[in-house]
Parts: structure tokens; sequence; C-alpha cells
């Protein structure tokens, strides 16, 4: 196991959104899925499906830290994550470069209590959602018990919103409905449970001046700016990014459907400021998960 943290000061950057989709302790043709076949295509992207250690020493390599997770897509879609416990366990061996989340359907009768147990005994640092995946509208009053263990320990949760590469281009989208990715739905999350720091996943098109409008309103919500190549960024999240918000817009690529180098390569040229550009790419999320505290 890695004795080393995360350096704040030595990573170039912090990517709040990278995902698992290969496990070490299950073969991997029993993994594959239509819905990873169908974003595959719809990111045309062939990077293969990354293991911990192989997202490690990626992200090790490029000077960068990141998040992994993987989604509890089961009792929707009959897709089974990555299991939290391999993802808390290896991340551990990384931790100079990795903070694991889970990800747990907020229908499993036991999700709180999971998210305790995975809390304590594996340390795991926030919980990824994604309710179109999971068909759930994030205000929904049966997720509200695993919220509570969630802000109990003050810590984050990511959101998926706006439109899904998963299910694009299958017939009826695989099954998915879009709109589980309102970001509105989660207003009321923001307002119901404060100590929980909370972040929007992707440009939230087709709502995007709804997530604008959050983010500015709640103090503890954040925009990640995963899943979209920067240069196909909407002008208002550009222009908020440069002001207003600039201090709660975070790095995120969407690892491996997008790749970091094409993601900084992209944002080079984006429109964003200067000295914006470092409170994205890291500033920001270092603030966030205390990464300077715990040192």
């Amino acid at each position: 196991m890695s004795t080393q943290r995360i350096d704040a000061d030595a990573i170039v950057a912090f990517d709040v959104h990278a995902h698992v989709e290969a496990s070490v302790r299950v073969p991997r043709e029993a993994q594959a899925t239509k819905f990873q076949d169908a974003a595959q295509k719809y990111f045309k992207h062939d990077t293969p499906r990354p293991t911990i250690p192989e997202i490690a020493a990626y992200y090790r390599e490029r000077r960068m830290a990141c998040v992994v997770f993987s989604v509890d897509g089961e009792r929707a879609r009959g897709v089974k994550p990555i299991p939290n416990e391999e993802i808390a366990e290896l991340a551990a061996e990384h931790a100079d470069v990795m903070i694991p989340f889970a990800s747990i359907d907020p229908g499993r009768k036991d999700a709180a209590r999971e998210a305790r147990r995975l809390i304590e005994h594996y340390g795991v640092k926030g919980f990824k959602f994604h309710p179109q995946f999971q068909e759930f509208l994030p205000n929904d009053k049966m997720a509200y018990p695993l919220y509570e263990v969630i802000a109990e320990h003050k810590l984050p949760a990511i959101f998926h919103t706006g439109h899904s590469g998963m299910g694009t281009g299958l017939p009826g989208g695989g099954g998915i409905r879009l709109k589980y990715g309102n970001p509105i739905y989660i207003d009321d999350v923001a307002v119901d449970f404060p100590d929980m720091p909370i972040i929007l996943a992707h440009p939230s098109w087709p709502w995007q001046d709804v997530a604008l409008s959050m983010c500015l309103h709640k103090a503890q919500v954040y925009l990640d700016l995963s899943g979209w190549s920067p240069k196909y960024f909407p002008p208002q999240l550009v222009h908020y990014s440069n002001t207003l918000l600039k201090h709660k817009v975070l790095f995120g690529s969407d690892y491996p459907l997008i790749t970091p180098e094409r993601w900084l390569e992209d944002f080079e040229n984006a429109g964003f400021r200067d000295e914006v550009k470092p409170l994205i790419l890291k500033e920001n999320a270092i603030k966030l998960f205390k990464l300077r505290d715990a040192a």
C-alpha cells in the first residue's frame, strides 16, 4: 500500500472524473456491456477499458491525480459495477494519485447502511450518482437516507447531468430516459443537505443555464467540465467559468471516454482566461478535497 498522499503542489492537474471500467478480479470478457460499447462509439474512442493500476500509472506518468469510481447500474440496467471494495482497496495502494469514490444505487434497500460501511471500513471519500443510468430523480425521498450518511461525513457527491453518452444511438436510447439528467432536481438536494458538497458533472446541455444558476446560488454546488471537449462548451459556461464561478469549476475528463491529453489540448484554446486556468485545473479541487490540509 502506498504511504504517500497526493502532493497538491507537485501535480499539474486534478481530474475529478475518471471511470474504472475493468476489474482485476473479474475476467474482462464478462465485463463489457452494450452501454459501454455505445458510449465508445459516441465518443469515438478506442482506449482500452482501464483497471485501477492502469489508471494510476497513466496519471502518475502525467503528474496528475484523479477521482475514480464505477457506476452501480445493477437494479435498473442489470449491469454490475466494478465492486466498490475493489476500487477502494486498489486506490489505497495508489493514494499518491488517486481518491476513491463509491457508487450505490439509491434504490437499494441497504443503501444507507452500505454507504456507512464503505466510508468507515474502506475509506471511500465521496459518491457517484448517475440518475439516468440508475433511473431515479435525485430529489426522490428514497435517496435521502443515503444522502444523510454522506452529509454526516461531509463527503462530496457527483451527479451526472445533461445528455448521456450511455445509450446514445441505441434503439430507444437503450431505455435510458434523459429527463433524469435535468439538474433542477438536484437543487432540492442542495437545499436539504447543505453539508454535502455537490458536483454537477458535465456541461449540462440542454439545461446548462439551470446548472449555472444552481452553482451560483448554492454555496456547496460545483461544476465539473468532463464528458465534452472544451471546444464544444456552451458560451455561457465559458463566460461564467471565467467570472462569477471561477472558484466553483473543476477539471474532469471522463477518462477513458475522453483522455486528459485531448481535453487539456482543447482547453488551451477554448477562451478560458490565463489566471482562471490554474483554478480549474487543480486549485479548486485541492480546496474542495482539502488536499493541502491533509498533507
